[in-house]
């Protein structure tokens, strides 16, 4: 067998029974005893359905994995991509029209089969589990709108890439991670503005305590904002959440409307506390800059295999192509991916207590943070007791029981004896 077959196979195969192994696991990991830390905010009977959610999503994630595996291994070994290289082939267009065509017909195939599990996952999973607020209407427009957008910025980014590639000779892989460095943050700069609202609608978050609250907090803490908004998350999901987008002059906090419902001022900055604490603690910046290192080692690594005959045999290919070798690259990539993101999983769980602590220290009140974490938990139906390989395969949150002990443990030692 061609070694780049083999090594991509067995890459496939292993990191699916690794994640299966894990989710036997963790099912096994489901205490049916509440921990007594949450005792005073939901009781057996909750606690018994999120364990029942728990198993349900897992099999859920059995289900899709499985069938995304076997889309795959029989694409490959089916020839399919030589099948689609010469059909787009047949088309007479030029090479990076050609090229774009084949990644958006895998792109569209990829949409297309994993529709009815989308589906199925919104609107009975977790429809049964009262979680699903999105209409018919919505899901269909959301859909349209992430293919467009899709095919417009992956578009730009994927010509680009092959030009760099077609012109740029031996220095392409450094071009190529240039632009695409320069585009994230580009999108990271606009996306606040012009993307998310196609999504969602943002509406600046009336006067009144919460926002005298947080703007009092980020004044303290000499953080700049350019605005704060509520998000109508609730108009696809009854859970609750929070997040800072942007940077610099965009940075701006969004308040799904789902939290302020079930939340109050003090648990609501708390929570916008500790995302504060990821800036001032630099983990922004460090992140940024691991994300921008691994877009680099994976354009070096693709320096090194895009030319290569053999892994063009791999998958039974008549011609040898730029767009059809990224494709391939992405595949043997697989084990360093998994690498990679065991690494940045453990950094983003370290990070997460250490803002935690930050919340704890600049508020002055490490319970509302934990209470917080605890309303979010039980609201969401989140698994209390996940089994440690889950955590380090990817989580990039710590288990919230050891998030709220460490809180709580705080909160003791600050109070007086």
């Amino acid at each position: 067998m061609n070694l780049f077959l083999a090594v991509i196979l067995a890459s496939l195969i292993g990191v699916y029974l690794l994640h299966l192994t894990a989710r036997r696991l963790n099912a096994a990991a489901l205490s049916p005893d509440l921990p007594p830390e949450f005792a005073d905010m939901t009781d057996a009977k909750k606690y018994a359905r999120s364990q029942e959610y728990a198993r349900a999503n897992m099999r859920f994630q059995n289900v899709s994995e499985t069938v995304s595996l076997l889309l795959v291994l029989g694409f490959i070994l089916l020839g399919g991509f030589n099948a689609l290289d010469l059909a787009v082939r047949s088309l007479g267009m030029g090479p990076l029209a050609t090229g774009l065509a084949f990644c958006g017909a895998l792109a569209l195939f990829s949409s297309i089969t994993d529709l009815p599990l989308d589906i199925y996952h919104t609107f009975v999973l977790e429809k049964r589990f009262g979680f699903n607020t999105t209409t018919a209407a919505t899901f269909v427009a959301d859909r349209i709108k992430g293919l467009v957008l899709g095919a417009v910025l992956g578009g730009v980014l994927l010509t680009a890439i092959l030009w760099f590639l077609r012109v740029a000779g031996q220095q392409a892989w450094l071009w190529c991670w240039g632009f695409a460095v320069a585009f994230s943050l580009l999108l990271t700069y606009i996306g606040p503005q012009w993307l998310l609202p196609i999504f969602n609608r943002f509406t600046p978050l009336e006067s009144g305590e919460l926002r005298t609250a947080i703007e009092q907090y980020a004044h303290g803490q000499n953080f700049a904002l350019s605005g704060i908004f509520v998000m109508d998350g609730s108009k696809r999901s009854t859970k609750a959440n929070a997040f800072f987008t942007g940077f610099g002059r965009t940075r701006r906090i969004a308040l799904f409307d789902t939290l302020m419902k079930r939340h109050d001022t003090d648990e609501i900055v708390g929570v916008l506390a500790h995302e504060v604490g990821h800036a001032k603690l630099g983990h922004i910046k460090k992140r940024l800059l691991a994300s921008i290192l691994q877009t680099g080692l994976l354009f070096y690594f693709m320096s090194l295999f895009l030319d290569n005959h053999a892994l063009f045999d791999a998958f039974g290919m008549q011609h040898v192509s730029h767009h059809a070798g990224l494709v391939f690259l992405a595949l043997l990539y697989t084990p360093v991916s998994l690498c990679l993101s065991l690494a940045a999983n453990a950094m983003s769980r370290k990070h997460e207590f250490q803002a935690d602590a930050f919340a704890a220290q600049t508020t002055g009140d490490p319970h509302a943070l934990a209470r917080a974490l605890k309303r979010l938990s039980v609201d969401s139906l989140s698994n209390l007791t996940p089994h440690p390989l889950t955590v380090w395969l990817g989580h990039g949150h710590p288990p919230v029981l050891q998030r709220i002990r460490r809180l709580e443990s705080m909160g003791a030692a600050d109070s007086p004896d």
